[in-house]
C-alpha cells in the first residue's frame, strides 16, 4: 500500500490537519488539536510502513490476536495504541476502517465546541 493512500485518506477525513511536532520524520494526524495517526516518513522509504492508531482497548486486544501486522503501538499507550504494518497482507479496505475508527475515537472525545468548529 503506497504511503499517498494512507495520506489521502486521512487528510480527507473532516477537520484534519497535518504537523510535524515531534521531528521532521514523524508525520502526525490531528483532528481538533488531538492526535489520531502517527507515521514515519522514514520507515516508508525503507519499506516498513506502518502507522500507529488509536483503538477501543478491548478491539485492540482482538485485532492483535487476529492479525499478526497489528501490534501494540510503538512508543504509545498499549492499550489504548496499536501499530499497523500497512506493507504486509492487510487489505486497504481494513487498515482504512482502523483510520476511521481511530478517528472516530479522537473526534468524539472533543468538546462539543471543539466539534462544532469542525463541522462548520
Amino acid at each position: 500500500m503506497p504511503i499517498s493512500s494512507i495520506y489521502d485518506y486521512c487528510y480527507g477525513l473532516k477537520g484534519v490537519t497535518e504537523h510535524f511536532p515531534f521531528d521532521e520524520d514523524t508525520l502526525v494526524f490531528k483532528v481538533g488539536g488531538k492526535m489520531f495517526a502517527l507515521l514515519s516518513l522514514k520507515k516508508w522509504e525503507e519499506g516498513v510502513g506502518t502507522i500507529n492508531l488509536k483503538c477501543d482497548p478491548e478491539k485492540a486486544e482482538e485485532l492483535r490476536a487476529n492479525y499478526d501486522e497489528i501490534t501494540p503501538g510503538y512508543h504509545m499507550s498499549k492499550k489504548h495504541w496499536n501499530t499497523v504494518y500497512c506493507q504486509g497482507c492487510l487489505d486497504l479496505k481494513l487498515i482504512s476502517e482502523l483510520i476511521l475508527h481511530s478517528y472516530e475515537l479522537v473526534y468524539g472525545s472533543l468538546t462539543k465546541k471543539v466539534r462544532d468548529s469542525i463541522d462548520c
